[in-house]
């Protein structure tokens, strides 16, 4: 069995295009530099997979999935190919929309790497602007100064500013999944990510997951990776489709369970209300919203990931008496 570097994991569904980009981006750099890239094809009905097939680099390896389980499944089922076939020093994740610079994995093997078992990259959008939905983060229940950082400044206490993505090396405690490299060694620690959460929130649990059994995670700023992804957060703050309210909520209680340990009440009571009143956002549509944000903070307090997408995508149809598309309030 061929021991490699590096190994690219990229996730992918109905998105070709974006995939032959983030493909020719890789395939760039030489096989000493990257050994293989394994596409976890989400059940793809746009040509992706005859596509992957035809290629013609031996790097490239299909692995094609009997159903959809999203980009947490996705990960999963790469991650458990790559650590169960193949023999590689580092992986590198990504979705199909994201990418690295160049020679931005030749900048990964150039600097020392020993010491730490998970390196975080600087993600961009092609315009240069920070991406936020990819900022890495610490996480403020673990110290004191944290957790008042958090209480007092919200997402910016615990996320790392922008003068850290000019700065050099530090350790944090997180990233996502897009230009995130997993050491050997750090997949060893942290197992493989939790696929049934199919979607949202994977990356943090994998992380938190990878810190709580004593790994190492840094933040490289000179690890340059672009994300040609729309804006996260629509502009009323609202999501769309409504299915994706189930996994978003879901999800973050699970992260917010294992993040703040004895605090998870406090932060029950501190967000859920929040999420609670933000129906109103929602026009028509806010009893849908309701029932699927009743299920999913049922589920996420009982850790239950056992609720099919076909149910969940039910649960976001709309309620009989309400016939309009998705409306939202001015």
């Amino acid at each position: 069995m061929t021991k490699h570097a590096l190994v690219a994991l990229v996730v992918t569904m109905n998105r070709l295009g974006h995939l032959q980009k983030t493909l020719d981006r890789l395939l760039v750099s030489n096989a000493a530099t990257l050994g293989a890239v394994v596409v976890v094809n989400n059940v793809s009905s746009d040509g992706t997979g005859a596509w992957l097939d035809a290629h013609t680099d031996p790097r490239v390896i299909h692995l094609p999935q009997a159903e959809n389980r999203g980009g947490a499944g996705g990960f999963e089922a790469g991650l458990r190919h790559i650590r169960d076939q193949m023999q590689t020093d580092w992986v590198v994740l990504m979705d199909d929309d994201g990418r690295p610079n160049a020679g931005c994995l030749e900048q990964f093997h150039a600097a020392p790497r020993d010491g730490i078992d998970a390196w975080v990259s600087a993600v961009r959008y092609p315009s240069g602007m920070i991406c936020e939905m990819n900022r890495p983060w610490a996480n403020p229940f673990w110290s004191a100064r944290g957790f008042m950082r958090g209480l007092t400044k919200g997402r910016a206490g615990f996320h790392i500013p922008d003068t850290v993505f000019e700065g050099g090396v530090v350790e944090i405690d997180g990233g996502s999944f897009v230009g995130l490299f997993l050491s050997a060694r750090a997949i060893e620690l942290a197992g493989l990510p939790e696929g049934d959460l199919f979607l949202y929130g994977d990356d943090v649990l994998y992380c938190l997951g990878l810190r709580q059994n004593g790994g190492r995670v840094g933040f490289d700023p000179s690890l340059h990776f672009e994300h040609d992804c729309e804006t996260f957060d629509a502009e009323d703050g609202t999501i769309a489709p409504l299915w994706k309210v189930y996994y978003m909520h879901r999800n973050a209680l699970m992260m917010y369970a294992r993040a703040s340990g004895v605090f998870f009440p406090f932060v029950v009571a501190l967000f859920v209300p929040r999420w609670w009143f933000k129906a109103r956002r929602y026009g028509v549509d806010a009893p849908v919203y309701r029932r699927i944000l009743a299920r999913a903070i049922k589920d996420g307090l009982a850790r239950r990931t056992d609720m099919t997408f076909a149910q969940v995508q039910a649960l976001g149809a709309q309620d009989p008496l309400v016939k309009p598309p998705h409306q939202h309030q001015p």
